[in-house]
């Protein structure tokens, strides 16, 4: 090997690291907040829109995903990057400065602006750098990186809110997010190649306000405005209507936001679907496991954390076994998908059954274990097949896509299982949640029958291609 080739090695081991560090600042900001929102109540007032701090930052994230992936498609991977880290930046500023809960939220809407871009573009850039055959290591990490988050960020939020302040737990972001930003100007060379481009304003303003809409409607739908209700059905009538919109100019512009012809391509299609439904099921059931073992099994609510934290141990462990096992050894993705698919069927099954009869935690933990080890194989493989299957031109939009879709899957979730919570509350408490684990049972299974149809392409072993 070359001093060359051993430099370039190096400085992509570097930039792989500082994508990390900013995959870790989207992931934590969604679980640090949530701990320090109690503290926030108590000087900002305003509890009945406490929900919004943390849903401003999720709603806004996920409409913008799409966009940032024709964005760097169009602009190059490292000005997009640096904008979305700027935007967050920014945001975690002003929230920091907040001085009334109305100003928080709008300040976290921004702040989810910015960190919309953040994980899609660090996939991105992960796709650009490392070949198919090898990214799938990579890619684990990913998974691994917002699954030991999700669990760091409530601890994380918890000390910094009790040592200093709420409002530290925005400003830790600006030294974390310097240096990332310094590391990627030092290391990443622009990959993607550039090409001439119409900037498609209509298509981008339809789809953020498409998906806008569709999410307020979720969000507030079962809440604040009961599901059998006229601002519900305006709402959803509304959304119907910029989707049908949409669609129509998706299939006239020269130069959409969000190409037709994505949909077009069988592993891409497939994928977001799986991908959603996986989330749909593990985002409308993780959010009820608190709820089970503080109120049905009378536990306190850090002891009933401690109980479910097997879901992310086991989601860590199939997701570095994958990149760093089963990947490398076989060459193939679609085996592990089914695989895992499969067992977090049997595990939504078992864990509708354990509530439902009484069982005890030798039941419920390794259930919810298995749980985590099933969806850990299918996360990461699905970015990879999808990124295996596009052309170059697409690998931006199409993975940033495919990240809109799973974080969708996670929102209708929780709405969904919300929603059948409040119809079944009144068979009691534990009949309710079983039937939410039930439901869990046929949406994960039809993932899995999709999964059979989703056609499986050798991993490439150098970078995308236009000719793919």
């Amino acid at each position: 090997m070359t001093n060359n080739e051993e430099d370039r090695r190096v400085e992509i081991r570097r930039t792989l690291r500082a994508l990390m560090v900013v995959m870790a600042l989207a992931a934590l900001d969604q679980s640090i907040v949530a701990t320090a929102l109690p503290r926030i109540v108590g000087e900002l007032g305003g509890v009945q829109h406490l929900s919004w701090v943390v849903m401003a930052y999720v709603l806004a994230s996920t409409a913008v995903m799409p966009l940032y992936g024709k964005l760097s498609d169009q602009h190059g991977r490292k000005p997009v990057l640096y904008a979305a880290i700027g935007l967050f930046l920014l945001g975690s500023v002003l929230c920091a400065l907040a001085r009334t809960l109305p100003q928080l939220i709008a300040f976290r809407a921004l702040q989810g602006l910015g960190a919309g871009g953040l994980l899609p573009l660090a996939q991105i850039i992960i796709g650009d750098l490392v070949p198919p055959a090898r990214r799938g290591r990579r890619q684990g990490n990913v998974v691994a990186i917002f699954a030991v988050c999700s669990v760091l960020g409530p601890v994380v939020g918890g000390v910094i809110t009790d040592l200093l302040s709420w409002h530290w737990i925005f400003l830790v972001n600006l030294p974390v997010g310097a240096f990332s930003v310094y590391i990627i100007a030092r290391t990443l060379r622009e990959t993607s190649a550039r090409r001439e481009h119409r900037i498609d304003y209509a298509g981008a303003v339809l789809l953020t306000s498409a998906t806008m809409t569709f999410l307020l409607v979720l969000s507030l739908g079962g809440t604040e405005w009961p599901w059998w209700s006229w601002p519900t059905g305006v709402g959803l009538m509304v959304s119907a209507a910029l989707i049908a919109l949409l669609v129509r100019h998706l299939g006239r512009a020269s130069e959409p936001v969000l190409p037709p012809s994505l949909f077009g391509n069988r592993v891409f299609l497939i994928a977001s679907a799986v991908l959603a439904l996986a989330f749909m099921g593990l985002q409308g059931s993780a959010l009820f496991f608190p709820l089970f073992f503080q109120t049905v099994m009378g536990v306190t609510p850090s002891h009933s954390g401690f109980l479910t934290g097997p879901l992310m141990i086991g989601i860590v462990i199939s997701a570095v076994v994958n990149g760093r096992v089963v990947l490398p050894r076989t060459g193939r993705y679609k085996p592990a998908q089914m695989a895992g698919l499969t067992v977090a069927v049997l595990a939504f099954a078992v864990l509708a059954w354990a509530i439902a009869t009484s069982r005890g935690f030798a039941v419920l933990e390794p259930a919810i274990f298995s749980l985590g080890l099933g969806l850990g194989f299918v996360m990461p493989n699905m970015t990879l097949a999808v990124q295996n299957a596009l052309p170059s031109r697409y690998l931006g939009v199409g993975t940033a896509t495919l990240a809109f879709f799973r974080s969708l899957g996670g929102l209708v979730g929780v709405a969904g299982g919300g929603a059948i919570l409040n119809n079944l509350l009144h068979t009691g408490t534990r009949a309710a949640i079983a039937s939410v684990f039930t439901t869990g049972v046929g949406v994960v299974a039809v993932a899995l029958l999709l999964v059979g149809w989703m056609p499986e392409k050798p991993l490439h072993h150098g970078q995308a291609s236009d000719a793919r």
